[in-house]
C-alpha cells in the first residue's frame, strides 16, 4: 500500500518513464513495457527516495537499467550524399582488369565539403568489387529512399481508412524501417546508479 502522502502525479513528475511506455532493458537485452511505477518512500522525506519500474520480467528495475527510444537529431541531416571515385593507390589499373572501374574505387561523400562518409579498405574492395560498387550506390541513394519511405507513411496516414490494405502494409514496414534508422536508445536524464555507500 502506498504512503498516504503519495499522489500519482507526484511520482509521475519524478519518474523517468511512464506506465505503458516501451523500454529497452539493457541487462536482459530485450524490449519490455512499464507495467507499474513503484515509488519507495522513507520516513521524513516529502518525495520518494527512489522509483522502481515493474516491466514484467520478474524483478523491479531502476531507471539507469532502462533505456527509451528517442529521435536521433542526426536523422534530420541525411543528405544529399554523392558517389565519387577515388584513385586506387594500392593497385594499378592494368593489375585489376576485373574491377568495374579499374584504377578507382567508390567513396560515398556525406559532407558538403567532399569529405567524410563511407569507403572500404583495398583488400575488401578487391575481394568483391561488384558487391562494393552496389553497396556504394545503395548508400548514396539512402537519403532519397528514406524520404520516399517517409512520404509513403505520411500519404497513408493522411488518407485514413481510404488507403488500400497493401499500401497500409507497406507503410507499416516503412515506419518500422525508419524507426530502426531514426531512433536511438537513450538512458533517462537523471538516472545515475547509486554509489555503494549511499543509502537508498
Amino acid at each position: 500500500m502506498l504512503d498516504p502522502r503519495f499522489q500519482k502525479g507526484d511520482c509521475m513528475a519524478r519518474a523517468q518513464f511512464q506506465k505503458g511506455q516501451k523500454v529497452w532493458v539493457e541487462c536482459v537485452g530485450a524490449w519490455a513495457t512499464v507495467e507499474n511505477i513503484q515509488p519507495v518512500w522513507a520516513k521524513g522525506f516529502a518525495e520518494p527516495v527512489r522509483v522502481t519500474y515493474d516491466v514484467g520480467l520478474g524483478r523491479e528495475f531502476l531507471a539507469h537499467e532502462l533505456m527509451s527510444p528517442e529521435e536521433d537529431p542526426a536523422a534530420n541531416d541525411a543528405g544529399p550524399w554523392r558517389l565519387m571515385r577515388a584513385r586506387n593507390k594500392w593497385q594499378m589499373a592494368e593489375d585489376v582488369p576485373h574491377h568495374p572501374h579499374p584504377g578507382t574505387y567508390p567513396v560515398v561523400v556525406t559532407d558538403a565539403q567532399d569529405w567524410g562518409g563511407w569507403r572500404v579498405p583495398g583488400a575488401e574492395y578487391d575481394r568483391d568489387p561488384h558487391k562494393i560498387e552496389f553497396q556504394a550506390r545503395l548508400i548514396a541513394a539512402a537519403p532519397r529512399l528514406m524520404k520516399l519511405a517517409e512520404d509513403l507513411v505520411h500519404s497513408v496516414t493522411e488518407s485514413g481508412d481510404d488507403a488500400p490494405p497493401e499500401m497500409e502494409r507497406l507503410a507499416r514496414e516503412a515506419r518500422d524501417a525508419l524507426k530502426s534508422v531514426t531512433e536511438v536508445l537513450v538512458p533517462p536524464v537523471d538516472a545515475k546508479p547509486r554509489s555503494e555507500g549511499q543509502a537508498a
